[in-house]
């Protein structure tokens, strides 16, 4: 999340074509690395209800499995974040979508947050402007779902839809898996979605989908922000949520369901990570976070978490179920690493209307990230990596 000249949105003309990948793996013992990209990855189906057509039934519970593993084993997911554009889209960025998806081919995308932005002045407006960043996966017929980020309500004075609204005009759509979200729970869409295994049944794997908020009040007791963070963060009972529903999961099937975690606005364990350290801010502290935490990709700002730990990771370490956690939000950083056995990872930005790298390397990271999910027993081995627009022949330069 930039600030200043390179926050500006800038015109669309063209510019060079750069860019580079990055991949980094966790296996089924939570820990170790892998390297190298699973061959052959086969896309796994919904099941025959979204074959078939039918909206999914809004009054069924959403513990209901409508997606499964492929018959060898395998499930691919793929994370778009911050197309961030208003009813007039940047059109590359809709190709861009339009180029991974159909060389990914995947079995279920989430749309991470910042989906669409300010400029969006109506209702009709509004529904163009999700119009175009959901017809990429309708026309194919994948599933698809979305999480809410600090932008999304950008226009909502003006068009008067809040989160709610538009959560009801995702829904809408075919193939679009959104629920309306956990009851009492700050947020809105607080969800999971179950993957059944290749035969369905029992569940093989579990998505988390959490909305991170906007941005921190004006002040708590009295003290206003400055001076700190001014995005918002997972709340208390949002944490609460994740750990009785992950319980409940374990209840059901007789063991805890290996998942991923998406949220718009990074955990503050992200910069820890890449430095290695809580104080230490070196080169030096980098590199030896790199070599511990098998940390690929570029971190090109600052990360911007709220004011405040949520204490969602300390969550996740003790119920031991989640196997990532992947943002957007900081649209230049690509990075991903293996912190204390979970993933913490970017995916940068699909959107070419919002802002990028400065100068001619703006568009350089417009890309999406790609998870590569194998069976490996009870356990489920996840791979993952980004894919960028210079690896689709997609034009860089701009205005």
């Amino acid at each position: 999340m930039m600030h200043g000249d390179d926050l500006k949105k800038v015109g669309r003309r063209r510019f060079l074509k750069m860019g580079g990948m990055s991949a980094i793996a966790l296996t089924a013992g939570a820990a170790g690395l892998t390297s190298g990209l699973f061959p052959g990855q086969a896309a796994a189906k919904p099941d025959e209800e979204a074959e078939g057509g039918r909206k999914p039934d809004r009054d069924k519970p959403h513990g209901n499995i409508k997606l499964r593993f492929a018959d060898d084993g395998t499930f691919k997911i793929v994370q778009f974040n911050d197309s961030q554009d208003d009813e007039d889209i940047d059109p590359r960025t809709v190709e861009l979508m339009e180029k991974v998806l159909d060389a990914e081919k995947p079995g279920f995308v989430v749309l991470n947050g910042d989906n669409i932005t300010g400029g969006t002045d109506t209702p009709s407006e509004v529904e163009r402007a999700i119009g175009h960043i959901a017809r990429p996966m309708e026309e194919r017929g994948i599933p698809w779902a979305i999480t809410f980020g600090n932008h999304d309500e950008d226009s909502t004075p003006n068009s008067g839809l809040n989160e709610e609204a538009m959560l009801r005009l995702y829904m809408a759509y075919k193939y679009n898996l959104n629920e309306p979200g956990a009851g009492g729970v700050t947020g809105t869409g607080n969800m999971n979605v179950l993957i059944g295994g290749p035969r369905g049944g029992e569940p093989a794997f579990n998505v988390w989908l959490m909305d991170s908020g906007r941005y921190a009040p004006e002040s708590i007791a009295g003290q206003g922000f400055d001076g700190y963070p001014t995005w918002d963060w997972l709340r208390y009972d949002q944490v609460g949520w994740y750990c009785e529903t992950s319980k409940k999961l374990e209840r059901q099937y007789g063991r805890k369901i290996p998942s991923l975690l998406f949220i718009h606005i990074p955990l503050w364990e992200f910069r820890h990570m890449w430095y290695g350290s809580v104080d230490g801010r070196t080169d030096a502290h980098h590199a030896a976070a790199a070599a511990k935490h098998a940390i690929t990709g570029e971190r090109n700002e600052d990360e911007c978490p709220g004011p405040f730990n949520s204490g969602m990771f300390a969550a996740m370490l003790e119920r031991g179920d989640v196997k990532g956690v992947f943002c957007g939000h900081d649209h230049v950083n690509t990075y991903a690493g293996n912190y204390f056995g979970i993933l913490l990872g970017y995916a940068g930005s699909v959107g070419f209307g919002t802002y990028g790298l400065p100068g001619a390397d703006k568009n350089r990271l417009r890309g999406a990230r790609v998870f590569n999910l194998r069976m490996a027993g009870p356990d489920v081995d996840v791979e993952t990596h980004m894919v960028f627009a210079k690896d689709y022949g997609i034009d860089l330069t701009a205005d």
